[in-house]
């Protein structure tokens, strides 16, 4: 009988960071630092994700976030188990959560230089129905020695130091960037350890499929009306397949690996969208734009995109290259007209 046979060379996730650091001059070994303090995180979320019906932790608590949902027990749990890594990192100068109303400042003795806005449970309204759900950060640095304030944290995308997502799926995966490719890494559960297991993910430059919700089409513009109607009609080539999980992490994921489009458009109920900026838009589309895709906001690229506020939301039309120029090349053919 084969017995499983353990790699004596694997590349744990910290492996590969202390390797990537040496890319960086002046390299400290805080950014190392703080990305072991995001693993350890989502390890422990991982691991309550897993064991969520077992020990009640789905369900409500009863309140409602900043954005009006209500909040999931694991919610509560992620929110304050990425907040307490991180400030124990020593790494970090101010969070930026989902979950938090304000900034959340770090005590002068553990402050450090980076900035990290993160979204602790992605699709959590999927928790009780078992389908993927996620964690979303995005690292900024602060570039002086004052005290960090909101202005700090309202960066756009193309400051982003590094960004990544942790899938709980049917394994957990963590996918991050450092500004040098975008690479997988497999949590492997009899050690305990993330494992690099998808080196230079690239996102195809033409898929097959699209991911929107449809259950909107009444609210939207014309463009988008058109862009889907085309996709489904044979007499524009083959028509696309719909995919949409509604979990940003499960649908970005997919889309990185199989190409294809997620749209989530603005409409006649959300004109500036839904999606948040500083930890769902900018984190995914820095990732996607170093795998080799494109984000846009449908007039500019994600990246671009000047925050103003906390919890400020945006459109976005993130995938392969070609299927976004395409989309976007509709909306302008439709704000000529």
């Amino acid at each position: 009988m084969a017995t499983h046979a353990l790699d004596s060379n694997c590349i744990t996730l910290t492996r590969f960071f202390l390797e990537e650091q040496k890319r960086f001059k002046q390299a400290t070994g805080e950014l190392t630092q703080l990305l072991n303090a995001i693993q350890t995180a989502v390890k422990v979320v991982s691991s309550a994700v897993r064991k969520a019906g077992i020990t009640q932790l789905f369900g409500t608590v009863g309140e409602t976030n900043v954005q009006g949902e209500e909040v999931k027990k694991l919610d509560v749990l992620a929110n304050e188990l990425f907040i307490n890594m991180l400030q124990s990192s020593y790494t970090v100068g101010l969070l930026i959560s989902e979950e938090n109303e304000t900034v959340i400042e770090i005590e002068t003795d553990k402050r450090g230089k980076y900035i990290v806005a993160f979204d602790p449970l992605d699709g959590s309204s999927n928790i009780d129905c078992l389908v993927s759900i996620g964690s979303i950060f995005a690292i900024l640095k602060k570039e002086d020695n004052t005290i960090p304030s909101l202005k700090d944290a309202l960066q756009p995308g193309r400051n982003v130091v590094a960004a990544g997502y942790a899938l709980y799926g049917s394994a957990t995966m963590m996918v991050i960037s450092t500004g040098n490719g975008v690479h997988g890494f497999m949590l492997d559960p009899s050690i305990g350890e993330f494992i690099l297991a998808d080196k230079n993910m690239t996102v195809p430059k033409r898929g097959q499929i699209y991911a929107i919700n449809e259950g909107y089409s009444y609210m939207w513009d014309d463009a988008i009306k058109e862009y889907i109607q085309n996709k489904k009609d044979p007499a524009k080539g083959k028509p696309y397949n719909a995919r949409y999980v509604g979990s940003m992490v499960a649908d970005v994921h997919r889309t990185i690996k199989y190409g294809g489009i997620f749209i989530y458009p603005a409409t006649t109920a959300s004109p500036n969208g839904k999606l948040r900026l500083l930890y769902e838009c900018i984190p995914m589309a820095y990732l996607v734009t170093q795998a080799g895709g494109l984000a846009s906001n449908g007039k500019i690229p994600i990246l671009d995109i000047q925050p103003t506020s906390l919890h400020g939301r945006s459109p976005i039309f993130i995938g392969s290259k070609e299927d976004v120029e395409e989309v976007l090349e509709i909306i302008k053919k439709h704000q000529k007209e």
